[in-house]
């Protein structure tokens, strides 16, 4: 390998890549652990990558967005030199896929067609196109192509779209919101009188209807949640913080004086929000 000009060119870009990828799998000279590796077992990765990619962009933390990216590139060309293994398919082909699809999705772009029209327009003519691709690949429901490895919230609100646009729906968010209220009675019910897994079932039809409130508050789940779960982190580090300048942390105290340096710590935010 040291003589291989590729694998020693910090500028050798996606072929330089291609081809790390093809000798780390090669199987009389490449990783051991890496050519034991498969689809199934390398898809978990993905969705991490995925997932670090989506939270530099939350904290903003651009410096390291390009190694993220990077990493979630490799779990691409991972999968594609696998499937050329197989016969299956080339990273090349995955890209000229790609193009396909965005070229056929954007005829106000690359067509003949009208470029002035209303996101809301474009966002229409998208979901016909891609019904179109889904009557092709014979996926006739309308539920039919909602990935079911999709974090289970997202997956929700996908399938509540697809059903919402054959006009299975509420009219409004009023109605929503009476199904929240329902539904929590159903699960105050359940903790008292059923199984776990009737607990369980119930949890997951509040959550369900959770989600459809999102939608129909024009609301992104996953990115409210992360949002929530930030706050929780800073408002929580803050508590600590102050615990500590006074010489305890949370294990020494109780949920009394971390309330009320809980409420402290949401009052000097909304100071600074002034």
């Amino acid at each position: 390998m040291a003589e291989d000009p590729l694998i020693l060119n910090p500028n050798g870009g996606m072929p330089r890549l291609l081809e790390i990828m093809r000798r780390l799998r090669d199987p009389e000279s490449g990783c051991p652990w890496d050519i034991e590796q498969d689809f199934g077992t390398i898809a978990p990765y993905t969705i991490e990558e995925a997932y670090e990619v989506a939270d530099a962009i939350e904290q903003e933390a651009w410096g390291e967005l390009k190694g993220e990216l990077g990493d979630l590139l490799f779990q691409t060309v991972f999968h594609a030199q696998m499937a050329q293994e197989k016969g299956l398919f080339t990273f090349d082909e995955i890209a000229d896929t790609m193009s396909d699809k965005m070229v056929a999705r954007h005829p106000h772009v690359f067509g003949d067609e009208d470029r002035e029209k209303s996101a809301e327009q474009q966002v229409r003519d998208w979901e016909t196109v891609k019904a179109a691709e889904r009557a092709g690949k014979a996926q006739g429901g309308t539920l039919d192509g909602v990935a079911l490895g999709l974090p289970a919230l997202l997956r929700a609100v996908k399938l509540q779209k697809r059903a919402a646009r054959v006009g299975f729906d509420w009219p409004d968010v009023s109605h929503v919101l009476d199904k929240i209220v329902e539904e929590a009675g159903e699960l105050v019910e359940a903790r008292e009188t059923l199984t776990q897994a009737e607990v369980e079932e119930e949890f997951g039809d509040m959550l369900f209807v959770m989600a459809n409130l999102a939608r129909h508050l024009n609301v992104e789940p996953e990115a409210a949640l992360r949002a929530a779960n930030a706050k929780f982190v800073r408002r929580f580090e803050g508590v600590e913080a102050k615990l500590k300048a006074r010489g305890k942390t949370p294990q020494e105290s109780d949920l009394a004086e971390m309330d009320a340096l809980w409420d402290a710590v949401k009052a000097e935010e909304k100071v600074r929000r002034s």
